[in-house]
């Protein structure tokens, strides 16, 4: 039987709202035993034995809390709450997004990303649920295409991120040479369909970027390393097409297109720094700033006879050559 003074105790405040407050204390997952007691009695503390009678009680009643030696305080199991996330428009905007991105993209990412909204889903309200299973927003980009191998390296390459681990692989470029590498990973880019390791190559005493589906015979070394405080993975290739290029220097290249698709050129944000100017016939004019200006050459060739590269010299008549490289192609 409880003690008088434990009576006493419960009698002053009801017994069920020191078990909210027990509950809702946990829920922030920042508490020790000690401080649990100050969190649920406003006027006097429960005892040391009523607070374990109450957690008995608690977990009795099926809700899943446990004692985190690592932090020293006592949270619920990893993704239950009792809170339930009431979402504005805005940032129900973005959960969708982030689960139409994830279906977009595919393989790992689309799996991550699944259970991360789920996560929050869970403790969310019925119309957060029903408005991400039955939303009109679609999105369309390139899958990140990897097979098991692939997804293997990757997956061996962000420990050894994570963990600043240098890591040693073979590496096969883009015309079929082959070579040993050790390189100190800083990061991953995703574009155009591929993934793309970062890091500083130690053959090439200098930063180099990686294709992942030609990496092969991966090995994290011993050997760490600290990725320099001035390294920035947003801002690295943020000023090429492709998103993988970087250089000290950029050039200038400017595109017109026809007034068929000077909409649709002018909302392409394919560079960081780029202006358009509008022409009295409708066309535009898209002055594009990248570290490559050949990129550009090579893009506006997927816009047809709509788009004309006009400046600098070089890349128009870069741009002549491989129109006739490709007439001759097709006879």
């Amino acid at each position: 039987m409880p003690k008088s003074g434990e009576m006493a105790e419960e009698r002053a405040e009801p017994k069920v709202v020191l078990l909210v407050r027990l509950l809702s204390a946990i829920d922030e997952g920042r508490f020790s035993f000690e401080e649990l007691k100050d969190q649920i009695g406003e006027e006097k503390a429960p005892s040391t034995r009523t607070l374990r009678r109450y957690l008995s009680v608690l977990s009795d009643a099926g809700f899943p809390w446990f004692f985190d030696r690592a932090s020293g305080t006592y949270r619920f199991a990893e993704g239950y709450s009792l809170r339930r996330l009431n979402l504005s428009q805005r940032e129900l905007l973005g959960l969708v997004t982030l689960k139409r991105l994830g279906s977009s993209l595919g393989g790992t990412f689309a799996t991550a990303i699944e259970e991360t909204t789920q996560k929050l889903l869970r403790s969310s309200d019925r119309r957060t649920e029903v408005s991400v299973e039955t939303t009109s927003l679609a999105i369309r980009f390139g899958d990140v295409a990897m097979d098991d191998h692939v997804e293997r390296v990757f997956e061996q390459l962000q420990a050894a991120e994570r963990d600043r681990r240098r890591v040693g692989f073979g590496y096969t470029d883009k015309n079929g040479a082959r070579t040993q590498r050790r390189v100190d990973p800083y990061g991953f880019i995703v574009s155009s369909g591929r993934i793309y390791l970062v890091g500083y190559d130690h053959n090439r005493t200098d930063m180099r970027v990686f294709a992942v589906d030609n990496v092969s015979d991966v090995a994290i070394t011993p050997q760490t390393f600290e990725r320099p405080a001035d390294f920035n993975l947003e801002a690295y290739g943020a000023n090429s097409v492709s998103g993988v290029r970087d250089a000290g220097t950029l050039g200038a290249v400017t595109v017109r297109f026809s007034p068929v698709v000077a909409k649709a050129a002018a909302a392409r944000r394919i560079a960081r720094d780029q202006q358009a100017a509008r022409r009295e016939d409708g066309s535009v004019e898209i002055t594009y700033r990248v570290v490559d200006p050949l990129e550009i050459v090579r893009f506006s060739l997927g816009w047809g006879a709509e788009a004309e590269v006009v400046a600098p010299p070089e890349a128009r008549a870069a741009a002549a050559e491989l129109v006739r490289a490709v007439a001759a192609r097709y006879g």
